[in-house]
């Protein structure tokens, strides 16, 4: 039997669109379940019967239907809110149906023999900045000196005991979680990577409200994501020090800067791919600094991350390719 791949993300994701592509000509025939469009779009059994476990999922649109027992290599890519037949449930039966559609959909998932990238397990073991660092020393990483407190105390002392300058950067959301509520109740779109000035320092008290991330700021000669790709890294370099709007928080999109491919040296890419492989994962990107004295550290994890804009500003990575020929060839190996 020929193996199939499904994509589990959600419909307005780009990367799962120019991935599938690349899918159909390795002749995977792959199958996606949009996450915003699930259950209402969809239909899916799961029977145990006489110690034989069978299902399907079927895309009522469309009309295609994929056997569990097809499914080669699942792609975990990015979460949505689910999607009802009914638009008005009550607050508790909307959030008894949100429980029970995860519970159906990776109950159903969870017990197929496939590859994985990756495991929803294995992604979120390895989500924890915290847990992350402490790793990173383990494989001979730098890292930067950090704190996580609700005390804004402990701030003061963590300041006083830095050489430099200190900077908040968040845990879990740099969207501040706007993404998680509707657009009209927002308060705020996000916060880059901030250093701590006098004034800041002088208003902390807010710190006491909920845990906080600070953390030594590093010096940086240039900034590298690396993305690593079923045991392959593909590393970019991120010229983040050539404009200002950059320099503490590369992810501003208005500067212009210039990202370009770079060789690892070759026991920095191997530390990178043994810390990725710790976790189980399949794919993970991986922010580092390189400092003016050619030091190498690591700043944090990123086991679902973005990996579009990396190449479209490097096209001779093909990273969408890498990424579906692993899907097609791992799904093949299973038939």
């Amino acid at each position: 039997m020929t193996k199939r791949v499904l994509i589990v993300s959600n419909s307005f994701d780009l990367h799962a669109d120019l991935v599938i592509p690349y899918l159909n000509d390795y002749h995977t025939k792959p199958f996606r379940i949009d996450l915003d469009c699930f259950p209402r779009d969809y239909q899916i059994m799961q029977l145990f019967w006489h110690g034989k476990l069978t299902g399907s999922i079927t895309h009522l649109p469309s009309g295609q239907r994929l056997n569990l027992d097809e499914i080669g290599a699942i792609w975990l890519r990015k979460p949505a809110d689910y999607a009802f037949i009914s638009n008005d449930l009550a607050p508790q039966e909307l959030a008894y149906a949100k429980l029970e559609t995860e519970h159906a959909l990776f109950g159903l998932l969870y017990p197929l023999d496939c590859y994985w990238m990756s495991h929803p397990i294995q992604l979120r073991g390895a989500m924890w900045k915290a847990e992350q660092l402490h790793r990173a020393t383990k494989f001979g990483f730098n890292v930067p000196g950090s704190l996580v407190t609700n005390c804004a105390q402990q701030v003061r002392v963590f300041k006083q005991q830095v050489p430099g300058e200190i900077i908040f950067k968040p845990l879990s959301s740099s969207s501040l979680a706007a993404d998680a509520v509707a657009e009209s109740e927002r308060i705020a779109e996000g916060i880059p990577t901030t250093i701590i000035d006098d004034a800041m320092m002088n208003n902390l008290e807010a710190v006491n409200e909920l845990p906080c991330h600070f953390q030594e700021y590093i010096d940086k000669q240039y900034e590298l994501r690396v993305t690593v790709i079923a045991g392959e890294t593909f590393a970019a370099k991120i010229h983040s020090q050539d404009d200002v709007r950059t320099a503490v928080d590369s992810r501003d999109i208005s500067a212009n800067i210039i990202y370009e491919a770079t060789q690892l040296p070759a026991d920095i890419a191997r530390r990178c791919r043994e810390f990725v492989s710790s976790y189980g994962l399949n794919f993970s990107a991986l922010d580092l600094i390189v400092t003016p004295q050619d030091e190498y550290v690591f700043l944090e994890n990123n086991p679902n991350g973005q990996f579009l804009y990396v190449e479209q500003l490097i096209p001779e990575f093909q990273l969408v390719k890498a990424v579906a020929a692993t899907l097609a060839a791992e799904a093949q190996c299973r038939s």
